[in-house]
């Protein structure tokens, strides 16, 4: 594993770690629409899809030998609260872009996860250098209600943007809504700027 550390920057022009309208907990709630996602190891793949050359498919073998890394970072969900300093391990999403070549169309990313379940956001966002396709959390394998066996981690956008069960990311030109944003939700969120809600888009 490598050994670096990478930390979420803060903006030392904020005067507090927590967003506006959120409290600080301890213990992070499971929160999920549905069902916990009970996925079988040897039949998960991590499929790379869309606006790319060539399409790849990985095993979770496969995916568990590319680099890893740490990233420690705040959670901030949108229902109201707020968990600082956790330790995420896995693959960084810029790694998952050395995999393939993008095609300069792509503009924007759709996370798909097991279930149905699907997530968007800018390729800005996507490649931020802490967004991590994480494995373990605080030291530990994710249980399968935080997402086993991989949960994206977005940390600078709000906690729904952090799809658990991932299975695949599909790199498109047009912006298409996920689960949530079809249901409500901003298509960015986020959290300083309280993006909570669909109608609050201009």
């Amino acid at each position: 594993m490598n050994d670096e550390e990478r930390f979420k920057s803060q903006d030392p022009g904020r005067p507090s770690r927590i967003p506006p309208g959120q409290r600080p907990i301890e213990e992070m709630p499971v929160l999920h629409y549905g069902k916990t996602q009970t996925i079988d190891p040897r039949k998960w793949r991590f499929k790379i899809t869309g606006l790319v050359e060539e399409r790849i498919e990985l095993s979770l073998e496969e995916f568990k030998s590319l680099p890893q890394s740490k990233v420690i970072s705040d959670v901030h969900c949108v229902t109201g609260w707020s968990k600082l300093d956790n330790l995420w391990e896995g693959v960084l999403s810029g790694e998952i872009g050395k995999l393939v070549k993008i095609l300069p169309e792509a503009r924007f990313v759709m996370v798909h996860s097991v279930g149905g379940f699907t997530v968007n956001m800018s390729i800005e966002d996507f490649f931020e250098p802490e967004v991590i396709f994480a494995m373990k959390h605080n030291g530990k394998e994710l249980p399968p209600e935080h997402g086993y066996p991989v949960r994206l981690v977005v940390p600078k956008l709000y906690f729904w943007k952090s799809a658990k069960w991932v299975e695949g990311v599909e790199f498109m030109k047009e912006e298409k809504l996920g689960f949530w944003e079809s249901h409500g939700y901003h298509r960015r969120g986020d959290p300083w700027a309280e993006e909570r809600y669909s109608y609050q888009e201009r």
